[in-house]
């Protein structure tokens, strides 16, 4: 089976030489989790969640092996030869409709969704911009050419009825160019997309009053109906300072994927340890990312891709869908 990076947890690869995933052996289940490189999210969090997986699931046995995280996940899962990745919702919408950067149409599902990556839209009090449509006439800055943050702030502001080249001034500046133009008074609002909270913009609440400015329900159902791959998400009030309220926004998603074929029970086994272990018990995922605090059974079941019938079975034992 072809490999990359670093393998996590506690499996040595010796155990799984001569087996395919999901292969069983003596009552065990092997299986692997395709994360990410160091110094993302993705590597800590698939370590923590395959020692989870493996120290509290018997019979499980799980490596978390290191890649280039999305794209090279999507392939991973699709072509059998991982379980289980973590890929931006994006990436996996579009590897399930074999649209670019793939060359043909992966059988993807998802398992959950971990954490959703909001675009903020980020403003000061002094400017008194309060919603989307106020933004015309300012200049903003909408992070770099080619990022999902600058291709996402083109869907909504296009969907909004901007003019991009007439309506508003562009400006392409990094995640820590727009704080600081921010700070100067050189923009007027900027986009971000993470999760939440953004260290950027935890950075500007330090110095200045912000504004988060919402995306109204009735446009945030158009850029999704256009764009399926995003999703609605709501950032809660006082997760910034003086940022009272409940924000709604448009966003990507972080997700766990699995292929179609992987068995119900299998799939079952995997989210219930994931989510019976998240803040609570010896392996807490807490304790690995703070990111875990955010692995909620709300956010879990809000996919643009569909959910695996193992896991809607275990969401549907908890209440999180009907």
């Amino acid at each position: 089976m072809k490999r990359s990076g670093i393998i996590l947890g506690t499996v040595c690869l010796a155990l799984c030489l001569g087996l395919t995933t999901q292969a069983s052996a003596a009552g065990k289940t092997f299986l692997t989790l395709a994360s990410g490189s160091p110094g993302g999210a993705y590597y800590p969090l698939g370590g923590g969640m395959s020692v989870v997986l493996q120290k509290t699931v018997e019979g499980f046995r799980c490596a978390a092996e290191s890649t280039g995280a999305s794209v090279e996940n999507c392939r991973l899962v699709g072509n059998g030869d991982s379980d289980m990745g973590m890929v931006m919702g994006s990436v996996g919408y579009n590897a399930t409709e074999g649209k670019a950067p793939f060359e043909k149409k992966y059988d993807l599902v998802s398992l959950f969704q971990m954490y959703p990556a909001p675009e903020h839209i980020v403003t000061t009090a002094q400017s008194k911009i309060k919603t989307i449509a106020d933004l015309k006439g300012k200049k903003v800055s909408i992070d770099v050419p080619g990022s999902g943050c600058s291709t996402m702030a083109k869907a909504i502001l296009e969907e909004a009825g901007f003019n991009l080249d007439k309506d508003l001034t562009i400006a392409n500046l990094s995640q820590t160019e727009s704080v600081q133009a921010l700070k100067d008074g050189v923009v007027d609002a900027v986009f971000f997309n993470f999760a939440y909270p953004g260290s950027a913009v935890m950075d500007l609440a330090a110095t200045r009053d912000i504004v988060l400015v919402p995306v109204d329900p009735k446009l945030a159902d158009k850029v999704i109906k256009k764009y399926p791959y995003y999703v609605k998400i709501v950032i809660p009030g006082k997760t910034y300072a003086k940022v009272d309220k409940d924000v709604l926004c448009l966003g990507d998603s972080n997700l766990m994927i699995a292929n179609k074929k992987m068995p119900d029970d299998v799939a079952y086994k995997i989210v219930k340890a994931i989510y019976t272990n998240v803040k609570e018990g010896k392996y807490a995922l807490i304790n690995v990312h703070p990111i875990a605090a955010q692995l909620t059974p709300q956010n879990a079941v809000n996919s643009p891709l569909p959910l695996h019938p193992g896991a809607v079975k275990y969401f549907k034992e908890i209440g999180a869908l009907k």
